[in-house]
């Protein structure tokens, strides 16, 4: 089983900038893609930015030019460097892994930061 741990939430004045990291443990484990969703009240769950093992990126419109994801396979964490946070962007965060499986893949699920941006 595989366990994702963010940290980094935090309360931050809009313009201001957060890191937040998410570190996988387990044993005997390989992820694939990893990424960072959000979830604001009333609203459903979106993707933030998902990275490859590879290194490919994708973003989430809103987040482009802002958000930078990255990953260190060697430590098994992934982090999103947010820049020029916006009053919009309060949600709680999650991480995603797709942790490989011999049947495929299986997602995981950390319990969420909150990020919180005051105007």
């Amino acid at each position: 089983q595989v366990q994702l741990v963010e940290s980094g939430g935090g309360l931050v004045q809009a313009g201001g900038s957060l890191r937040l990291s998410c570190a996988a443990s387990g044993s005997s484990f390989s992820i694939n893609a990893m990424g960072w969703y959000r979830q604001a009240p009333g609203k459903q769950r979106e993707l933030v930015a998902s990275i490859t093992s590879g290194g490919a990126i994708n973003y989430g419109d809103s987040v482009k030019d802002r958000f930078t994801i990255s990953r260190d396979n060697a430590k098994n964490t992934m982090y999103l460097q947010m820049n020029s946070l916006r009053p919009e962007d309060t949600a709680v965060y999650y991480c995603n892994a797709a942790v490989v499986r011999s049947y495929g893949y299986l997602a995981a699920w950390g319990q969420g930061t909150q990020v919180t941006v005051s105007s």
